[in-house]
């Protein structure tokens, strides 16, 4: 058999996946292997173009040494999508510069999640031109499966239509830490409703049927084995906040979520940073502990889809112009080689937020590891690029992604569940919803005052001289330096003294509605007994705020998690253990409508 019968019969659509993966597999050098095993973060050049100069911001290095060079052909796609038709003539681009390498492997273009709201600066762009949808705590304060899977399903579309054929989620991490900055992007601290929550996702991105198809986005379930029960509720991005314990025992509390992910197909997984205090694993980091991938995940949970490692643990970086040391918990003193090769014994697949296949070279090169080895984890990703179907259509089609990315139906599902995850959780005398029209004057904060006056009314900067009040906050936290570190809303969940003293002569001047955007728990028994009104949203525009106060939307939110009474109360419970903290100021469940 020729060599060119042999490039035809993976390129075969009517043969086995299984005969093709081992037909390609059998062709592949040891450097395609390698650049198999790495997935980095890549920018979309001006236009719609290439990137062709070294993104120093994010160290990210140009697309064709990326593609051509390094042989590598998983890429995250960094930045805001501001125009679907370039994005997706983008992606053409690069499959394009794939098909030229000597095997002509398609790109697989994967995104961290990208539909929901906010007014962040920092994050807003992430949305763009996609709908836009609360967090997932939104969802799961609505506690409707149908809903989430119809969510994932119109997100799915517009990812297909923009070439993205993997989604670095869902987060089913439990939030029964309440100080964890990354609660928000959870289903909150319930495991039930979780793993009922996640089946739903990704049967919405993947499909019913068994396996991915062509019409599939692949999801990537984070962050295993559940990286909720953060000491002291730091984050394990950072060298202070690398432990995650389980004073309660509850790690098998933990696990329900993943365990409904595998049930329901999940196709890939990415462990934590965080290595485990206290417990019978080793005390490195999850991407490095044998024991959790091999043992927990893939013997004792019967996993067989792809392990990636979260961003970063092997290499040291810039992010956001802020120096971060590779995430190498507990082998700190291991050289880059020697993380690389406890990272492939532990099992996982592939490593994120690298692109370093020349390591792998060289480990198989020394004989540290075994080209079969690399080939477990090549048939793995082989096997998912062709299940999707992109060796027989890399390619999008511009003038559909322009139609289906943010069609007026999908906002208009997004702008709905925005305002239906509002939470009500304090409504005294029934004072909302508002009459516009026994109103004059408002006071506002975090709306900007255009909208109001859209509405008829007029805007004072006094309190005293307004009817009503409406301010806009933010769940409390602590600013950290660095510009990737202060991301990450941590520290206290209570407002400082002096902004207590603040809201507390607005709540005195004028009766006041309150709404704060809960991207964690918070500490707020102080506005829930002194405002008029007092609810919570998830991810929503001012207008969706707007349409609750004043009637035109009713709110049918429940509470992801307990709203603890205060910081002595929280400091006091047990990170790993669900509605821990005592006499809460709201429980898990609670929500008001009218």
């Amino acid at each position: 058999m020729t060599s060119q019968d042999s490039y035809k019969r993976y390129k075969d659509a009517s043969l086995p996946i299984e005969e093709r993966v081992e037909d390609l597999l059998g062709l592949m050098t040891v450097e395609e292997k390698a650049g198999l095993l790495f997935q980095n973060m890549v920018s979309v050049g001006p236009g719609g173009k290439l990137q062709t100069e070294r993104d120093e911001r994010f160290h990210i290095e140009p697309t064709r040494a990326l593609v051509k060079d390094k042989l590598m052909s998983h890429f995250n796609i960094r930045g805001s999508i501001a125009d679907a038709r370039e994005t997706a003539e983008w992606h053409n681009r690069v499959q394009e510069l794939a098909l030229s390498t000597r095997l002509a492997i398609p790109v697989t273009i994967s995104t961290d999640p990208r539909h929901h709201f906010t007014d962040n600066v920092g994050t807003s762009a992430r949305a763009g031109v996609l709908s836009q949808w609360p967090e997932s705590l939104g969802f799961a304060a609505l506690q409707s499966a149908e809903l989430v899977e119809q969510f994932a399903d119109i997100a799915r579309q517009e990812y297909l239509a923009l070439g993205i054929r993997l989604a670095l989620h869902p987060q089913v991490d439990l939030a029964t830490e309440p100080r964890w900055a990354r609660s928000g992007a959870t289903f909150g601290e319930d495991a039930t409703l979780s793993a009922e929550l996640v089946a739903a996702y990704i049967r919405g991105f993947q499909g019913k049927g068994p396996g991915l198809g062509s019409e599939s986005v692949s999801t990537m379930t984070k962050h295993f084995p559940g990286g909720g029960p953060q000491k002291d509720g730091e984050d394990s991005h950072f060298t202070y906040g690398k432990e995650q314990v389980y004073p309660g025992g509850k790690m098998e509390y933990h696990l329900i979520p993943f365990k409904a992910a595998i049930a329901a197909g999940a196709a890939q997984m990415m462990p934590y940073y965080s290595l485990t205090l206290g417990t019978e694993y080793e005390e490195v980091g999850f991407g490095f502990n044998r024991g959790i991938i091999t043992g927990l995940l893939r013997e004792k949970l019967g996993f067989s889809g792809i392990v990636c490692t979260d961003w970063g643990l092997v290499t040291d970086s810039v992010i956001a112009g802020q120096d971060m040391p590779a995430r190498a918990w507990g082998v700190e003193h291991l050289s880059e080689l020697e993380r690389v090769k406890k990272i492939l014994d532990a099992g996982c697949d592939q490593l994120g937020g690298e692109s370093r296949p020349e390591l792998v070279v060289q480990l198989v090169e020394q004989g540290l590891v075994s080209e079969d080895r690399l080939d477990v984890s090549v048939r793995r990703l082989l096997h998912e690029k062709f299940a999707l179907g992109l060796f027989e259509q890399p390619f999008v089609d511009p003038d559909k992604a322009a139609a289906v990315v943010g069609k007026q139906s999908f906002r208009e599902l997004g702008d709905s569940t925005q305002r239906r995850a509002f939470t009500l959780l304090t409504n005294q005398n029934d004072i909302l919803p508002l009459d516009p029209a026994t109103l004059c004057k408002v006071y506002i904060e975090g709306i900007d005052p255009a909208i109001i006056t859209a509405r008829g009314l007029e805007v004072t900067d006094k309190p005293l001289d307004a009817d009503i009040a409406l301010l806009r906050l933010k769940a409390p936290h602590q600013a950290r330096p660095g510009g990737f570190e202060n991301r990450f809303h941590s520290g206290s969940l209570e407002f400082s003294v002096e902004e207590k003293s603040r809201l507390a002569g607005i709540f005195q001047a004028v009766p006041t509605v309150v709404d704060i955007y809960l991207d964690r728990a918070a500490v707020i028994p102080e506005i829930a007994s002194a405002a008029k009104a007092l609810m919570a949203d998830y991810g929503a525009s001012a207008d969706a705020f707007l349409d609750i106060v004043f009637g035109k939307a009713r709110p049918e939110g429940r509470l992801p998690f307990d709203l603890p009474s205060s910081m002595k109360a929280v400091e006091k419970s047990r990170s790993d253990v669900p509605y821990d903290t005592a006499h809460p100021t709201f429980r898990f469940g609670h929500g008001l409508s009218y």
